[in-house]
């Protein structure tokens, strides 16, 4: 597995991340989610990534028993706050949740600091010169190492930059946006603006919630095991995930079936291979609900796709990718 460099930090990460969204927040077993982050540590893999409020608080605590075995220096943890976790009124990135909600993390994770924290949202309620000096705070306490955020618009990263440099607070160092053959809005100015400011992108649902694996035909019921399939994981495929239900989408999807074939990968592995071919991003966060998914989606690291392969994959969907 090879690392690189997230923004100007010092970490170095894996350039695939394992997500806790909605397999280890209750999407499967304890124990086989369990199984699936040991997988992803054999596998290489060394960003976890996870957030307060997925399950509840549930994702946290299974990801810090299951990684309670292993050597601190051998992975890093990435959680969030922003969303409502117990009382409605804990929501928000003031300095009073962010104080309050970092502690919650920290314990439900077993650990003794974060090394990468992230803003889930922007809040428009708190004053960012507030957020940015709490989170500068929580690195100086050394209760964190690093800080991002998650689906900014580039006129907001810019402003926190600003804030960061002209108050001497501890800047961003990643961003972490939706990004896909299928969902290319960050193109058009998150990462520029990243590029700006020394921010790497540790990017989510780079298989568009698992259509572009290839296992969805359009007009049919979605395959046993399959997120969509799922009681617990279809909730979201029927909100945010619609688009990529679509028999519009998954006929284009299907069609890149040929192009994979040809270059001896998987639907999953090029898919892979195609959001880690930017430059901007530093690690693609991949989810599984079993461990040998896992073995699959690492054939994809140090996969180069010719430029007649994006071509083409640009020309068979590119009617079908949201763009900015």
């Amino acid at each position: 597995m090879k690392k690189r460099r997230l923004g100007t930090s010092t970490l170095e990460v894996s350039e695939l991340s394992f997500g806790t969204w909605l397999t280890v927040a209750g999407g499967i077993e304890r124990q086989q989610a369990i199984r699936c982050i040991h997988a992803a540590l054999d596998a290489g893999i060394t960003l976890f990534d996870t957030a307060n409020q997925y399950g509840g608080g549930e994702a946290e605590r299974v990801l810090g028993q299951a990684l309670k075995t292993t050597a601190r220096d051998r992975y890093q943890i990435a959680t969030k706050l922003f969303y409502p976790v117990g009382e409605e009124t804990d929501h928000g990135l003031s300095a009073a949740q962010i104080e309050k909600q970092l502690d919650h993390s920290l314990r439900r994770l077993d650990t003794d600091f974060i090394d990468l924290y992230q803003c889930h949202r922007y809040d428009a309620e708190t004053p960012l010169e507030e957020t940015l000096e709490a989170l500068d705070k929580a690195v100086r306490a050394g209760k964190v190492r690093a800080i991002g955020f998650s689906e900014w618009k580039p006129e907001q990263i810019d402003a926190a930059a600003s804030v960061a440099g002209t108050q001497a607070f501890t800047p961003f160092v990643s961003s972490q946006p939706q990004y896909s053959i299928l969902w290319r809005k960050p193109e058009a100015g998150v990462f520029a603006a990243c590029a700006r400011h020394g921010i790497g992108n540790l990017v989510f649902s780079p298989l568009a919630h698992g259509v572009l694996s290839g296992k969805y035909a359009a007009g049919q019921p979605a395959p046993p095991g399959t997120r969509a399939a799922s009681e617990h994981m279809n909730i979201f495929m029927e909100t945010a995930g619609r688009h990529y239900r679509s028999d519009y989408v998954i006929e284009g999807v299907t069609r890149l079936k040929p192009i994979a074939a040809e270059l001896g990968l998987t639907m999953t592995q090029m898919a892979l291979a195609w959001v880690l071919r930017r430059p901007e991003v530093t690690s693609a966060i991949i989810g599984a609900s079993r461990p040998e998914q896992i073995a699959d989606n690492a054939g994809a690291v140090g996969v180069v796709l010719p430029e007649e392969a994006l071509r083409r994959i640009d020309e068979t969907v590119g009617n079908v990718a949201v763009r900015g």
